[in-house]
């Protein structure tokens, strides 16, 4: 079985497309997620693609996470500004982790310049799109082949 993928996604991603079209563009989070299969299929990992509203359940899958899991991509969105309780659990993680945001969140408020994730994150990835996991599933193999030469 190939190595497993987690990418997880944060509030008001499940509206992309319909959400501040300005910023976000037209993609769906289905579309990003069906560009993240091929991507990771591509690079020899399974992937596991989520997305919640709620904190907690957020929180609880990056747990998971600590076992049969390669690596962590994650768009916390508004909780990358605000969750510390995210930032603890990613703590928890000895493997990879790449924090995605689909905007450039330094041309955005000042509120949105500093991340709990980018602190305990191995890279970030922003202003790209939906082309941002992509990037991140190409860092996340790099990744894994530099620890394994």
């Amino acid at each position: 079985m190939p190595p497993k993928i987690l990418v997880l996604n944060g509030p008001n991603l499940n509206a992309l497309g319909r959400r501040e079209p300005a910023v976000y563009g037209s993609v769906t989070l289905a579309d990003i997620e069906s560009g993240c299969q091929k991507a990771a299929r591509d690079a020899g990992y399974a992937l596991d693609f989520r997305q919640s509203n709620s904190e907690g359940e957020l929180v609880g899958w990056i747990q998971e996470a600590m076992e049969n899991t390669a690596a962590v991509i994650i768009n916390a969105a508004a909780y990358s500004h605000t969750s510390v309780a995210i930032h603890d659990a990613l703590r928890l993680l000895d493997i990879p982790v790449v924090e995605v945001h689909l905007s450039n969140i330094y041309q955005r408020e000042a509120f949105r310049h500093h991340s709990h994730v980018s602190a305990v994150a191995q890279g970030v990835i922003c202003g790209f799109g939906a082309h941002g996991y992509v990037l991140a599933i190409e860092a996340v193999a790099r990744l894994h082949n530099t620890k394994a030469s």
